[in-house]
């Protein structure tokens, strides 16, 4: 009969002295394998009588589960001293520089778009929005363009067909903002100033025009408003986002259904190595003018349509091409790279997203 006591002590002891992984898995297959001895000892049960087995079984069992606990215990504290030995040995030096990984940007007309947010922001304006698919009346009737209007033409603007039109108002892509003026204008009591920047399209496509571009326009409505606050609100806009104090404006009569006087605004620039930048009188020999907004006061009829008295208040209005003013900003000269979607054009005229404008630390930052 085998000594289960000293076969116990002496596989413990074995257990115990291993110095390696390798030593505790052969010991365990010694052990507790199929040819093990333990195993053996196991296989014995079977055939001994039932006073044997009641004296016997015991003291086998606590022999397997002996063994498979100091085998247990000590491949966890093996594998700790392997882990321990590496954590001390390997070190990462926390001081190198890492890696770069891939990284987007900031859109320029994104960006342009912040950047008039936080100038208008600071003279009082807030920004409004509106549909961008819209119905004839808000997009033209309201706005005093007549039926005959070019701009009403099928070549013009983008309508959707005659069966989605709405309480008999025909439905299309708007082509300006300006029905969002005429939406605040009717929810919303004057004094008012909002600026409404947004997508806008048109039929129309080639190096400085494509069929959706962005537009930001703004509008006050308030008591007393004349052509010298729109004037004073375009010149300070303007040095705001292009950075310059030389910033001379020219303001001259034009036409438009929804203002009247209406204005164009042209702004000087000057050539500087053959690139035109804004800023200068406009009549140095170098130099010359640019339209860049489109404004004029509030039309009449335009108020009336809003159910406001024009006699009590008055307003102006003022629009431009937000992509335009990206391309004489920043130096760009093809409109339609703007929605190319070239990762190059965009790594080279992108924004960091940590280019936040802010007008204390420069709009184009």
């Amino acid at each position: 009969m085998t000594d289960i006591a000293s076969l116990k002590s002496g596989l413990l002891a074995d257990i115990a002295a291993a110095a390696t992984l390798d030593a505790v898995e052969g010991l365990r297959v010694g052990a507790l394998g199929k040819q093990g001895v333990v195993t053996a000892l196991l296989k014995t049960l079977g055939g001994m009588s039932p006073d044997e087995r009641q004296t016997q079984g015991p003291a086998i069992q606590d022999l397997r589960e002996a063994v498979t606990a100091a085998i247990a215990e000590r491949k966890g504290a093996l594998e700790q001293a392997a882990l321990d030995a590496r954590l001390a040995d390997e070190r990462l030096d926390m001081t190198l520089p890492a890696d770069i990984g891939p990284q987007g940007s900031v859109h320029p007309v994104s960006q342009v778009m912040d950047e008039l947010a936080e100038i208008f922001a600071d003279l009082g304006f807030s920004v409004a929005t509106g549909p961008e698919i819209e119905d004839d009346w808000h997009n033209f009737t309201a706005l005093n363009i007549p039926e005959t209007h070019p701009a009403r033409a099928m070549h013009d603007t983008f309508y959707f067909p005659d069966e989605t039109a709405r309480d008999g108002k025909k439905m299309l892509l708007r082509t300006h903002t300006s029905p969002v003026q005429i939406r605040t204008m009717l929810e919303q009591k004057p004094p008012i100033r909002i600026i409404a920047p947004g997508r806008v399209y048109r039929s129309d496509s080639d190096a400085t025009h494509t069929p959706m571009f962005h537009q930001i326009e703004g509008l006050v409505i308030d008591r007393g408003i004349t052509l010298g606050h729109l004037k004073w609100t375009l010149e300070t806009f303007l040095k705001a986002f292009f950075e310059r104090d030389d910033i001379v404006l020219r303001l001259r009569p034009s036409y438009f259904p929804f203002t009247e006087p209406s204005v164009e605004v042209d702004v000087g620039y000057t050539l500087v190595n053959g690139q035109r930048v804004i800023g200068g009188s406009g009549n140095d020999k170098d130099g010359g003018w640019l339209e860049v907004l489109g404004s004029g006061m509030v039309h009449r009829k335009v108020i009336e349509a809003c159910g406001l008295d024009p006699d009590e208040w008055q307003g102006f209005a003022f629009g431009t091409g937000v992509d335009r003013l990206a391309m004489l900003k920043y130096g760009m000269n093809d409109l339609r790279a703007f929605f190319d979607g070239d990762l190059r054009w965009l790594r080279h005229y992108g924004f960091s997203a940590l280019d936040v404008p802010t007008l204390s630390g420069g709009v184009g930052a």
